[in-house]
């Protein structure tokens, strides 16, 4: 029996796919999930349809331990990833280890419920549209939504102020190596700086800038390591170039260090063009040996 997969039929089939104590199924006549923790005997003898009632998606905790180890492998930031990695590895009590570990990193744990959520609806459209395949429908798209926006707003962006220089001496510490220009000529205009923190207040990144013979060049891009791999960077550099925007800069220049290579995507999404490559040898002691820059 055909039914509608509405968004509200969607989010009562996930929440029955994740009680793994409970045995449910769908009513397709009433467009419900039916059944619970006392199984599913639902079934009448008298139903003209005996078929009305149809199993939901497969979903048990090897197919949630496989999510996991899927999440854990893709996350940017190397910091939680090797500890998300390090807890699904442990063999007993890898849930709460995981669990445990996302609890002290409240974006990416954010990151780990949309994302859930996202793959989940993806198995139950295709699950669905294995359904209208067989009632010979057209089978329907998913547009997931995008996670890194809904992570971003829990951050602030503002000018720095000087209350906010020993935090950042916490932060470049930490960063050590950064996008940094060295200037060829004084400085002829505004200097820019801005700082992005969270809802607590703790600052999580900086970025700053100056105008130097009419060019714009980017000399700080520093995010703190536990808040990488969300985009704070690239909205740290959107809110920067929109701030600038007034002051009418011929080109804006950036360096990459070369550890930050990733990056360079965001860039040329933004309209960047690498326009010099630049290598270091650094002398000690009487000898040179390479150096990241």
């Amino acid at each position: 029996m055909q039914f509608e997969l509405s968004d509200a039929l969607i989010n009562d089939i996930l929440f029955s796919m994740e009680d793994q104590a409970g045995d449910f199924c769908l009513d397709t006549a009433e467009g419900v999930v039916v059944g619970g923790v006392d199984g599913r005997d639902i079934f009448k003898e008298d139903d003209a349809d005996p078929a009305r009632y149809i199993n939901l998606p497969e979903w048990d905790s090897a197919a949630g331990f496989r999510l996991m180890e899927h999440f854990a492998s893709g996350f940017r930031n190397p910091f939680v990833r090797e500890e998300l990695s390090s807890a699904l590895g442990q063999g007993k009590g890898v849930f709460r280890a995981f669990k445990n570990v996302l609890g002290r990193y409240p974006e990416a744990e954010k990151l780990w419920f949309s994302f859930k959520e996202r793959e989940m609806k993806r198995e139950i459209i295709r699950w669905y549209n294995g359904l209208r395949e067989e009632w010979g429908l057209k089978r329907i798209g998913f547009e997931p939504e995008e996670t890194t926006y809904l992570v971003l707003e829990d951050f602030h962006f503002r000018d720095k102020n000087d209350g906010d220089n020993q935090a950042l001496d916490v932060l470049h510490d930490l960063c050590r190596v950064g996008p940094g220009f060295e200037f060829t000529g004084e400085k002829t205009g505004e200097s820019f700086s801005l700082i992005t923190e969270t809802e607590s207040g703790e600052l999580a990144g900086i970025i700053s800038a100056d105008h130097v013979g009419g060019d714009l060049f980017i000399r700080m891009l520093e995010v703190k390591p536990e808040y990488r791999g969300l985009g704070l960077g690239k909205a740290l550099l959107d809110h920067l170039l929109e701030k600038t925007k007034s002051a009418n800069p011929a080109r804006v220049f950036i360096d990459l260090p070369s550890e930050s290579e990733g990056f360079s995507r965001a860039l040329a999404r933004e309209g960047f063009v690498p326009r010099v490559t630049r290598y270091c040898l650094t002398y000690s002691q009487g000898t040179y040996s390479e150096t990241a820059y």
